[in-house]
């Protein structure tokens, strides 16, 4: 293909890295050559504006046998097994074709396991949109990415466990789509993905290569505008049947020790896939496409080289065990084909047969791609964002046009805090028979056969609060997670994040991710919570208009006896209902904790305010508390304040425990609503019986945790200081209805 001097431009790549590539070359590098750059040094798959920061992380500790650097994080959970987890997003490709875009980011993740030698055990996600009334466009969005994942992994086999989904206008030109999956393997029987042996072989194993995908990394480091729906080819297409079949034929292959790495085929294909290995093993590799099994046969060699089409992996072998590789994949008749050879000389090399059509030093691709550390400054907008704030007349005003009633309904079904069941209800959540606890409770949990330890999950992220303030915005993520562990007993043992940011190169969101990553290390030192995998999606933008910055952080906890577990529901009439944490009306911080709450933005249209203050310290003894609560039976169900506040967090242990609850608070009457919707952090309520109060409370006294009790367990409705009167039957119907009502009209 012919070649122009501002080709590189078209190829999304800049002035600065052309003379890079120059200099590196020592010659102009023809259009294969600068298509490999290209992908390569994309923001999807370089990490150019990320990497300096990211380099700050706690990656090690207690629990970490692999951190970031590999397909996915691993962690020891004990008995010779290995727990193995990673994020990613799939923004983009889901904003543009949202049914494939969502379905082949599940695809992809789920790679990302089983490259490890790890049968994945289940996934979780994390959404936005934007308001899905009254906007059709969002609704299709929505149903397509809900409907994407579940066939995805439905077909696979591999249960949706839980998530989160939020709604807001900030998304309206740029969906988020996180996936996250999880496997297990025995500690002994993990693998890499480095390249090593010169002469070895790298071998193509599952689907044939078409032209779905080309430049798809390129398309997710890029803002979208009135283009990026003639950009639909870059969407890649997945097929989960064949990926089933790629998963059983990697899993026997492991078994039967034929192959020695592993590596997924994602962002820019075979390019990526193959350098990473020779890039990690200090190798070089020869590649000829001519090797390919193909779909079109027209295929261009830099078509061939940078295509992502989905369930494909490259694979390590010795030329001794490639016969018998080739008889596993053709038991289960899947390509099979030696595209590659391990070389020793450091060059990345592109042959077609006997001609060599390119040839690039492996480290210029990685090691020594561009890193940048942009200019950040302070937004303008949290100046006049953070000095808003509710007053009484907002209050007044409000209880003159709505019941205390009326109120408390319209913020339950809320399509921020109802039930999601309309989505988890089409994933296949109990496949594998090892859900312990369904969707919708503060963790997934997952029993480990055969043994009493079970692991659970949560993924949180709550972009309004980082809008306000990304440093304790991000704190409060990964705060959140660790406490919904805690609060089904599990211990945290590491995380793995999706950082959504909008374009780095503005000053503005540069600073909002700097200030994110600071509270994020700041967090993981106070919780010892490694981060050990993760992802960074930025031009998370439309129109020149960034989505609030939204790291979603996934952390995973280990329960030792399973028989410990507890849920957030209320089950004994009688109990009595306590919040720890912080109190009701506790005054020791700056702010009331409404900025950022769903409360200001449902009634007053404002995401303004301070973002609710923590302290980690005390968090960390909170959830240590809980933990022990639990452990030692004290308690019978714990459930975590987060958004909506106090209210909402009783409500859902009513409904799900199916029970009513009598509450009581020391709250002045023109204080009500504060006490109710604040979204403090910090609190937990919990439910014990009255022999149990004493114990509990001295527990609490000795590490200075706040112990209040607000309430009873029983009866038919949920009651609060006689000013809140609701069944629990309406209660439920309008908790578990309204996304499906505003979905069906």
């Amino acid at each position: 293909m012919k070649q122009d001097d501002n080709q590189y431009k078209k190829l999304g790549l800049k002035y600065n890295e052309y003379l890079k590539i120059l200099k590196y070359l020592g010659r102009k590098p023809n259009y294969l050559e600068l298509n490999i750059y290209s992908v390569m040094w994309s923001e999807h798959c370089s990490y150019k504006s990320s990497k300096a920061l990211l380099k700050n992380f706690k990656t090690t500790g207690k629990y970490v046998l692999q951190g970031p650097g590999e397909n996915a994080g691993v962690l020891d959970i004990g008995d010779n097994q290995a727990l193995i987890f990673k994020m990613e997003s799939h923004n983009h490709p889901s904003a543009v074709e949202p049914y494939q875009g969502a379905a082949t980011g599940i695809g992809g993740i789920i790679r990302d396991i089983f490259a490890m030698g790890a049968r994945p055990i289940c996934s979780l996600n994390s959404l936005r949109f934007g308001k899905p009334y009254g906007d059709e466009h969002q609704k299709y969005l929505f149903e397509m990415v809900v409907k994407g994942i579940g066939d995805y992994g439905n077909c696979m086999g591999i249960p949706t466990v839980g998530g989160e989904v939020y709604f807001d206008d900030t998304y309206n030109g740029n969906c988020l789509v996180n996936a996250m999956s999880v496997g297990l393997a025995q500690k002994d029987k993990l693998i890499k993905s480095k390249a090593f042996g010169t002469g070895n072989y790298l071998v193509l194993i599952g689907s044939s290569t078409g032209r779905d995908g080309i430049h798809g990394a390129t398309f997710a480091s890029d803002e979208l505008n009135e283009e990026s729906e003639t950009r639909r080819p870059s969407v890649q297409v997945g097929d989960p049947f064949m990926e089933k079949v790629v998963l059983e034929v990697c899993l026997e292959l492991l078994e039967k020790k034929l192959i020695l790495s592993l590596q997924d085929m994602g962002a820019a294909g075979i390019t990526s896939s193959s350098v990473e290995m020779a890039s990690k093993g200090n190798t070089g590799a020869d590649i000829d496409v001519a090797m390919v099994p193909l779909r079109e046969a027209s295929m261009l060699p830099y078509e061939i080289m940078i295509s992502e089409s989905q369930e494909r992996m490259l694979a390590l072998v010795e030329p001794s065990k490639l016969s018998a590789v080739k008889a596993v994949c053709d038991k289960w008749n899947i390509n099979c084909e030696r595209i590659g050879t391990v070389t020793d000389n450091g060059l990345y090399r592109i042959f077609k047969g006997e001609e060599l059509l390119g040839e690039i030093p492996v480290k210029t691709l990685t090691d020594e791609a561009p890193v940048y550390y942009h200019k950040y400054e302070r937004p303008k907008y949290i100046d006049s964002a953070v000095s808003y704030s509710l007053t009484e007349d907002d209050y007044d005003g409000l209880l003159k046009k709505y019941s205390h009633n009326e109120i408390f309904k319209k913020i339950i079904s809320s399509p921020n805090i109802c039930s999601k069941k309309w989505v988890w209800q089409q994933y296949d959540h109990m496949v594998q028979i090892n859900t312990v606890l369904l969707p919708g409770h503060d963790s997934a949990v997952i029993r480990i056969k055969n043994i009493p330890k079970a692991i659970a999950f949560s993924c949180d992220g709550n972009g309004r609060y980082c809008y306000l303030d990304p440093y304790k915005g991000s704190i409060i993520a990964v705060a959140e997670t660790a406490r919904n562990l805690a609060c089904c007993g599990a211990v945290s043992m590491g995380l793995t994040d999706c950082l959504n940011f909008g374009n780095p190169e503005k000053p503005g969101i540069f600073w909002q991710f700097k200030n994110s990553i600071d509270g994020i290390i700041k967090a993981c030192e106070v919780f010892e919570i490694p981060v050990i995998s993760g992802n960074v999606s930025f031009y998370n933008e439309s129109f020149g208009k960034a989505v609030y910055p939204t790291p979603v952080i996934g952390t995973a906890g280990i329960i030792e006896d399973i028989k410990n577990l507890i849920g957030m529901d209320f089950k004994n009439k009688g109990d009595m209902i306590i919040l720890i944490g912080r109190k009701i009306n506790d005054d020791d911080f700056e702010n009331d904790g409404m900025g950022g709450s769903e409360f200001m933005e449902l009634f007053f249209g404002r995401v303004a305010g301070k973002c609710p203050d923590i302290n980690p310290d005390y968090e960390k003894k909170l959830h240590n508390l809980c933990i022990d609560l639990i452990k030692k039976r004290l308690v019978n169900s714990a459930h975590d304040v987060s958004i909506g506040g106090i209210a909402v967090t009783i409500a859902e242990s009513c409904i799900s425990g199916k029970t009513g609850a009598q509450i009581s608070m020391r709250a002045k009457d023109n204080d009500f609503l504060k006490y109710l919707y604040n979204e403090n952090q910090s609190r937990i309520i919990i439910s014990a019986s009255q022999p149990n109060l004493k114990m509990i409370e001295d527990k609490c006294r000795q590490i200075k945790i706040d112990f209040e009790i607000i309430g009873t367990v029983g009866g038919n409705n949920l009651t609060v200081n006689k000013k809140i009167d609701i069944s629990i039957e309406e209660l439920t119907a309008l908790y578990d209805k309204s996304i499906e009502k505003i979905m069906s009209k």
